[in-house]
């Protein structure tokens, strides 16, 4: 089991009935995205636990073998380029347990959001659209669709209507907006319910896109 930071948010009297996993960018970790957690403002009585998990720590191609947290090995940032299938593939699992714990403390897959920035928005695309429960939403921000080829036979068909935010910054130049473009329009064409925000921003978070994940969270667990 990853090793996970956890905020709890509204509903101190409540018992948590939803969840929200979030999965961090390449050489961050599970505190990176910690301090937003207030800004989201969510309704005092709706009791979210955020759960944000660790990386593993592994030497990553693209770095220079550079040993730091990532979900899987990077080794280009083309769209045609090798990818590493079976660290993606083993991440997925990993998550797939985070969900499956979350369910031994009382908050139902269809009551988890999963969410991540970056390579940790890319590895929760892929778990997501292929986990066997339905799940309440899905969020990539600043990210990419990988193993986007096989998503057509691997998909879950449990979560083929679950609502899906993909946002990106029109200025990234860590993840090229076409990256984000691209998801965007693969899942659109396979039915996805997806919700896509652009932002005047970098690789990073703005003040405007914390107002459109509340909305979106606020909106599928209501």
């Amino acid at each position: 089991m990853l090793e996970t930071v956890e905020v709890t948010r509204g509903g101190r009297d409540e018992p948590v009935r939803a969840a929200v996993i979030w999965l961090h960018g390449l050489g961050a970790d599970g505190h990176d995205f910690e301090p937003i957690v207030p800004e989201l403002s969510l309704p005092a009585g709706l009791a979210v636990r955020f759960v944000f998990p660790h990386a593993p720590m592994r030497p990553v191609t693209l770095n220079n073998g550079f040993v730091m947290r990532a979900w899987y090995d990077l080794y280009d940032l083309r769209d045609d380029g090798r990818v590493d299938e079976q660290g993606i593939r083993a991440g997925a699992a990993q998550v797939g347990a985070l969900i499956a714990r979350e369910g031994e403390r009382g908050v139902p897959p269809e009551r988890i959001v999963l969410a991540g920035f970056s390579q940790g928005g890319a590895l929760a695309l892929h778990a997501a659209l292929r986990h066997a429960s339905r799940l309440a939403g899905i969020m990539g921000l600043s990210s990419y669709l990988p193993l986007s080829g096989a998503l057509p036979a691997e998909a879950s068909p449990a979560n083929t209507a679950t609502p899906v935010f993909l946002a990106h910054g029109r200025l990234d130049p860590v993840l090229p907006y076409a990256a984000g473009e691209r998801a965007r329009d693969k899942l659109k064409a396979l039915g996805y319910d997806v919700t896509w925000q652009s932002y005047q921003m970098p690789h990073s978070v703005c003040p405007q896109e914390l107002v459109d994940i509340s909305a979106f969270l606020r909106r599928v667990l209501a």
